[in-house]
């Protein structure tokens, strides 16, 4: 994959449907639909919960980890390709488009 733009970081509220097995299969992103193309990038970072000095009760389970996702993505068979990077903040089940870019 080559990048050749870049955008800035966007944190936009977007819908990510998965597959069975847990994988992206698709994302609605400005109204549209955009099918998942390749296999994803699937990764984890740790927040930095000292610097946002959240509170958390007890038995809440993981608060450190923050999920992403890298998609490669089309919204009709013949629109180009763009990467989309997703996140999931801790204690938090919406999705995040951080980052698009186009191939």
């Amino acid at each position: 994959m080559t990048v050749t733009t870049e955008a800035p970081t966007l944190n936009t509220p977007v819908d990510v449907r998965f597959t069975k097995a847990g994988t992206p299969l698709a994302v609605r992103y400005h109204g549209r639909i955009w099918a998942v193309t390749e296999e994803p990038v699937h990764w984890f970072t740790s927040d930095s919960w000292w610097e946002t000095r959240q509170t958390v009760p007890v038995g809440v389970g993981n608060v450190v980890d923050i999920e992403h996702w890298r998609v490669q993505v089309h919204h009709t068979s013949d629109s180009p390709l763009r990467t989309f990077e997703l996140r999931r903040d801790p204690l938090s089940e919406q999705w995040l488009l951080e980052a698009v870019t186009d191939n």
